[in-house]
């Protein structure tokens, strides 16, 4: 099969304006290609499909996808480029009319930045069915043309990053336990010699003081892990990292404050946080980017047990602050706290953590960005431009001292785990509590509740678990190693 783009007309005579490589097929069919999408109607509107069979015989099957105005680029307004936006998902429709008509194999048309066609294709066609007897078709997407292979293989490399946490997240909660995520890391990581991959086992995160986080890992069988990755990629083994901290809850039942049954299942993707900063590790890894980047990932389950944590309980974090447990499902924030201690270890250049944190998030900015909390506006920057590229947008969010107050008057220890206004402003007395936590002056904490899963936003994206922001974490780490480049 063969995926071609067509720009939608600038001037009302409605002729098909193509790409370079549309061009070329239509004159390798002597024109055929062009008169045939003039007989089907109105031009083709942006990410909307036409099908011709045997024009050539190379591709039996060639799918025509509208790609929108010929020079979209950055929409202020939408905080994206949107002709990037656009290649991508004409190519993720183009790939998946093609995998309907069981075709093995599709060419893909570069549309001017095969980079962004690249992450169309490889994230369009993406589906997790492990589980299931009967399968779609595998379709393999290849570039069109030689041009720009550089670019598609890094766009290729960037949307398998993606995919690896949108795999770790879709996975049953009982394929992907604490040891079985760090194990899919460590084999992931195998081949590159300058990675280091230490499993910590509960025996080490109690020497590590991290009572916080032991406290949620108690109410379940699972034992849990500490993760910690160090990817050596820059030309100096001790310059400063870029250190990752994400949350590996690999199932949340919210513990004694149990969640509502409905929608409980989705709770096997709250190690979003993990599975998204350890992608991202992996695809720095297979990119070569000259930076260091350590991953940490305190995984465990939450689960309501005799043993788990009560409502009023509290606990030591490995800094020697106490936390009142006084919801037992505000538990990201409580592995965390102890994460984000540990990583003031390493002398980083910034500390960047994601997790799936609060539905408060999810309810203030819906799947549309990640809200970003941060102490530094150069962090936010770097994330925010990274973003416009990837279009897996961020947006800023307030750490206010105004919420610091609702989370450190506490009747029983020095900090609690909610705000004592309850539901106001979740999102951020959630990150309020982290920042007690905190004592670089570079560090970023990415809510990414609203993010976690897709149902139709996001058109290159299939319906389940999202695997966002891996492309814009690989994106800034990339800035961020040319940055020390210069």
């Amino acid at each position: 099969g063969l995926v071609l783009g067509v720009y939608s007309s600038e001037k009302d005579d409605g002729a098909a304006q193509f790409t370079s490589a549309g061009d070329a097929f239509d004159s390798l069919v002597s024109g055929k290609l062009r008169a045939l999408l003039s007989l089907c109607g109105p031009p083709l509107k942006k990410g909307k499909t036409r099908v011709f069979h045997g024009l050539h015989q190379d591709f039996p099957s060639v799918v025509v996808v509208g790609l929108g105005k010929k020079n979209a680029g950055i929409n202020e307004q939408e905080n994206w480029n949107e002709g990037k936006e656009n290649i991508r998902t004409a190519v993720a429709v183009g790939c998946r009319q093609i995998q309907d008509l069981e075709i093995p194999c599709v060419e893909v048309d570069p549309c001017g930045d095969a980079q962004a066609a690249a992450e169309g294709a490889v994230l369009g066609l993406h589906e997790y069915n492990e589980l299931k007897q009967k399968k779609k078709p595998v379709v393999t997407p290849q570039l069109h043309g030689s041009a720009e292979s550089e670019a598609w293989q890094k766009g290729v490399i960037y949307a398998e990053g993606q995919n690896l946490a949108r795999y770790l997240m879709e996975a049953p909660a009982n394929y992907i336990t604490p040891m079985k995520f760090a194990e899919h890391i460590e084999q992931k990581l195998r081949s590159f010699s300058n990675v280091k991959v230490h499993i910590r086992p509960e025996s080490w995160i109690t020497t590590q003081e991290m009572g916080a986080f032991l406290s949620v890992a108690k109410g379940s069988a699972e034992p849990p892990i500490f993760l910690e990755v160090h990817y050596l990629g820059g030309a100096n083994t001790d310059d400063s990292p870029l250190v990752f901290v994400g949350k590996g809850v690999t199932f949340d039942s919210g513990g004694i404050s149990l969640k509502p049954s409905s929608g409980m299942d989705a709770m096997r993707a709250d190690m979003g946080g993990a599975a998204t900063v350890c992608s991202a590790i992996v695809t720095a890894a297979a990119l070569n980017l000259p930076l260091n980047i350590i991953g940490l990932a305190p995984l465990c389950e939450n689960m309501p047990s005799g043993k788990a944590n009560k409502p009023g309980d509290v606990v030591r974090a490995k800094n020697g602050k106490t936390i009142q447990v006084d919801n037992t499902d505000a538990e990201g924030r409580l592995l965390l706290a102890d994460a984000l201690c540990y990583a003031h270890n390493f002398n980083a250049r910034a500390i960047v953590n994601a997790a799936t944190l609060t539905g408060a998030m999810d309810v203030a900015l819906g799947s549309a960005a990640t809200g970003v909390f941060t102490n530094s506006s150069w962090l936010w920057t770097h994330l925010y431009e990274a973003s416009i590229l990837t279009g897996d947008r961020v947006w800023r969010m307030p750490l206010f001292e105004h919420y610091t107050k609702q989370v450190t008057d506490c009747p029983l220890a020095d900090v609690s785990n909610i705000g004592k206004y309850s539901r106001a402003g979740g999102a951020c007395t959630a990150a309020a509590f982290l920042k007690e936590f905190v004592t670089a002056s570079h560090w970023a904490h990415l809510d990414i509740a609203g993010v976690m899963s897709n149902k139709d936003e996001v058109p290159y994206l299939r319906k389940g678990m999202a695997g966002r922001p891996t492309r814009t974490l690989v994106e800034f780490a990339a800035r961020l190693s040319q940055d020390s480049h210069s």
